[in-house]
């Protein structure tokens, strides 16, 4: 069978533009910085908060709730007052989230609930391994060693540097 549409020739006229470099606006920004973290302007606001380091996927909602940003804009649309909300939010959030949310409950010396997000989470990690070697506790020393802390077995996994095994004696 024959196409009936033979007879017409195709569109001609401009090409063929991709849906993103029509879209893109003046104020379009492909880099937000937040907490010290360059997030990508193409991802949404829901996905693009958890890229910083202490903030996972259900508290990015709450801080979009509370700063009443729409959570399926592309961050890199949002004006400046919106990413300022959204700094202020991330900055007291430990005054809007229950104490099970936080990522430093029950500090060491000051006893109080804490949320931690970007570098401060590396800082504050090491500093609780040293006070551990430095205080001589069983983890601590574990640390040092370079063995497994929290109770896994070592005898049959995690095993590094020469092989082990039977070894025959040769006739």
């Amino acid at each position: 069978m024959a196409k009936k549409n033979d007879d017409k020739t195709p569109k001609e006229g401009k090409p063929r533009q991709s849906k993103k470099a029509t879209d893109v606006d003046e104020d379009f920004r492909y880099i937000v910085r937040i907490v010290n973290t360059d997030l990508d302007g193409e991802k949404q606001v829901g996905i693009a908060l958890p890229y910083i380091k202490g903030i996972g996927n259900r508290l990015a909602d709450v801080i979009i709730r509370r700063a009443e940003v729409p959570p399926k804009v592309k961050i890199g649309t949002l004006d400046d007052e919106q990413i300022e909300r959204l700094k202020e939010e991330i900055e007291n959030i430990v005054d809007s989230i229950p104490g099970w949310l936080m990522n430093k409950r029950r500090d060491m010396y000051t006893g109080e609930d804490t949320h931690l997000y970007g570098s401060e989470i590396e800082t504050r990690k090491r500093e609780d391994i040293n006070l551990l070697k430095k205080i001589r506790c069983y983890r601590g020393i574990r640390h040092e060693s370079g063995q497994k802390v929290r109770g896994q077995r070592t005898r049959s996994n995690g095993r590094s540097g020469l092989t082990l095994g039977v070894s025959r004696k040769r006739p």
